[in-house]
């Protein structure tokens, strides 16, 4: 058999694949080795018969499972078209070979194009160390979406790299690049994009059509800048830039309850969303306002719900209809208002809004701003949020509420007693700022600040929320280079919601984020009793902390620039009497001023919801308007 082996090795280097194929089959006939079934695949493989080659692979592999040996076949069963095969001896060979990048993206791919893309994460990490751009490119699709393991830093790195001029790649390098703190690259990053945006009369730099509107926001408080970043909002068919508030179909009804249907993916009680809106859901006027959820909340939230949802109103599951079936359903039930709760945030169906479902489409509370490409009549603000000055920079007309666009729950809050310092690992007798934003949200502008404060006040602490080691390490060397010992960080590690409010009582101050303020993050430290001092902002985003603060009776924490912020903050650490002062003030307001006062709230949205309709069924335009106030509350409403 060496003999007619060796003849036949020859006929097929030579390019003789016939006599190859003549002498291999009747080697085959008599028996054949591993050595033989290959060479006589590869012989198939030229004459472009690949599933035959496979077979004599398979049959190679079980004769003698060399790692050369599972990847021939792997690889022949990837051109054959057989992903059952490929992943068998793929998964054999990584088990080999489990840093084998090439190998990994071979079974990855095999298991994407069999629908199942979850088990390819079982190897997505051999690819990390690949400076393949193939294994790059496919890492960061397997990597899309994580903001948790290290190894998406190094992936995005990567891509952006590889693709210097692609917009996305950029700006989804920059968001991750905030999400674990990697302040080296984002001031580069950063850099670049405000160079780039410069220039905007005439078109939208590339950079900021990679940017989504929330990405944007995280660093950007130009209003006129933050309309432009438009990835992940719907796609538009109109030669119009922006959709305009106008004339739909018109309210018929004038007598009977008004008909609000609000549409979101967070309808159960442990979202941030729901903590702050489910009192009002519960307090509207049933006489006046027929409630409607469209809930396309996931069904792991859903079913795992131990409280009464039908309590904020008649829920009709939208989960799994396409936009179309779920647009004809809010039409078929007649709703007068929709309004959306999550603009252009994760999660959102915003698309639907762009059928024309109802007669009047409102933006509220999921997003802090103008919803670029979603077609709506009126975004709900307040007059700090929204003022007068930001009408240009959005397409729908501005409702303001009277005291703050935010609504605040009472009465499903927990408001447990502090945990003490000694639990939390904190020293008695220090100043402890408080930062619990995500770290996101925690700029080079937001950290320079802090660490102001804290070189004039050495004794004090900063106990700020980051998570993971990675992140920790970049923030502590971050804040290491502006000349802040380590032994003024203490780290804090996410927390239930119960346990967050009550560790919140053992600080003294908590410091904002900038331009992206604390949003629901600062009305929990309000209603913790901590104090939160804040910049006033340029944009909806950066002017949340300052609606709260006002709406709470604590104007005065809300300060006109960076010194004078750091120059409070220093003081009131210093004086940290004061600080008693001002947890009086605040829990002494808690259960009077406007900020949680839901019943007070539901009114002025109501009222709200009532002009709204009222113009649309006398057929005109949606138009700005502010809502006035109701009398001051006498008294204490819990």
């Amino acid at each position: 058999m060496t003999g007619r082996l060796a003849n036949a090795t020859r006929a097929y280097e030579s390019g003789d694949y016939i006599a190859a194929l003549t002498l291999l089959s009747s080697m085959v006939d008599d028996g054949a080795d591993a050595g033989v079934l290959t060479l006589l695949g590869r012989t198939f493989q030229k004459l472009g018969l690949e599933k035959d080659a496979l077979d004599l692979f398979g049959r190679a592999v079980d004769l003698d499972p060399t790692p050369e040996a599972l990847e021939r076949a792997a690889a022949s069963a990837v051109v054959a078209g057989d992903d059952a095969r490929a992943l068998l001896y793929g998964m054999r060979l990584f088990v080999l070979q489990s840093n084998n990048a090439t190998v990994a993206a071979l079974v990855a791919s095999a298991f994407i194009r069999s629908g199942d893309a979850q088990s390819a994460h079982l190897v997505r990490a051999a690819l990390v160390e690949s400076d393949d751009p193939a294994h790059i490119h496919l890492a960061a699709n397997l990597y899309a979406g994580e903001d948790r393991d290290p190894a998406v830093l190094t992936v995005f790195r990567k891509l952006a790299n590889l693709k210097t001029d692609d917009p996305y790649a950029q700006a989804t390098y920059m968001a991750i690049a905030r999400d674990f703190c990697d302040y080296k690259a984002l001031a580069d990053l950063e850099s670049r994009w405000e160079k780039a945006s410069w220039d905007t009369a005439t078109s939208t730099p590339p950079l900021l059509q990679g940017e989504t509107p929330y990405a944007n926001l995280l660093h950007c408080d130009n209003e006129r800048l933050n309309r432009l970043a438009t990835n992940g909002t719907p796609t538009r068919n109109r030669s119009k830039p922006t959709f305009a508030a106008r004339p739909r179909m018109s309210r018929k009804r004038s007598t009977q309850p008004l008909r609000i249907g609000y549409l979101s993916s967070d309808f159960w009680s442990g979202h941030a969303t729901m903590r702050l809106l489910q009192a009002v859901l519960t307090l509207h006027d049933r006489n006046r306002f027929d409630v409607t959820l469209y809930c396309h909340t996931h069904d792991q939230f859903t079913t795992a719900e131990t409280s009464d949802r039908t309590r904020w109103g008649r829920i009709v599951p939208i989960h799994a209809m396409s936009d179309g079936q779920a647009a004809q359903t809010i039409r078929a039930d007649g709703i007068d208002i929709l309004v959306d709760l999550k603009g252009s945030t994760a999660g959102n169906r915003n698309t639907i809004l762009n059928e024309n479902v109802a007669p009047v489409q409102v933006s509220w509370l999921g997003f802090p701003g103008s919803n670029t490409n979603i077609d709506c009549d009126y975004v709900i603000g307040d007059p700090i949020v929204t003022p007068p000055s930001s009408a240009p920079f959005y397409h729908e007309r501005i409702c303001r509420l009277p005291e703050t666009y935010q609504p605040n729950d009472p009465f499903h809050r927990a408001l447990p007693p502090p945990t003490s310092r000694a639990e939390l690992g904190l020293p008695e007798g220090r100043f402890v700022f408080a930062a619990f934003n995500v770290t996101r949200k925690m700029t080079i502008e937001t950290i320079d600040i802090w660490a102001d404060i804290l070189r004039q006040v050495p004794d004090a602490l900063l106990w700020v929320l980051v998570d993971g080691s990675v992140a920790r390490e970049n923030f502590a060397r971050a804040m290491a280079a502006r000349g802040v010992a380590e032994t003024q960080i203490v780290f804090a590690g996410k927390a239930h919601y119960e346990s967050h409010i009550a560790r919140l009582q053992a600080a003294d101050l908590g410091l904002d984020t900038f331009p992206y303020n604390g949003h629901t993050t600062t009305s929990d430290q309000l209603w913790a009793g901590l104090p939160v001092i804040t910049l006033r902002g340029r944009n909806f985003a950066s002017r949340v902390s300052e609606s709260l603060l006002t709406a709470i009776g604590l104007p005065d924490l809300v300060l006109a620039d960076k010194q004078a912020l750091i120059d409070r903050a220093v003081a009131l650490a210093r004086h940290p009497e004061e600080i008693g002062h001002l947890k009086q003030r605040l829990i002494g307001n808690r259960d009077s001023a406007p900020l949680f006062d839901a019943e007070r709230f539901c009114l002025h949205l109501e009222a709200a919801y009532e002009r709204m309709a009222e113009r649309a069924r006398l057929r005109l335009p949606p138009a700005s308007f502010d809502v006035p106030a109701l009398p001051e509350r006498k008294g204490r409403f819990r």
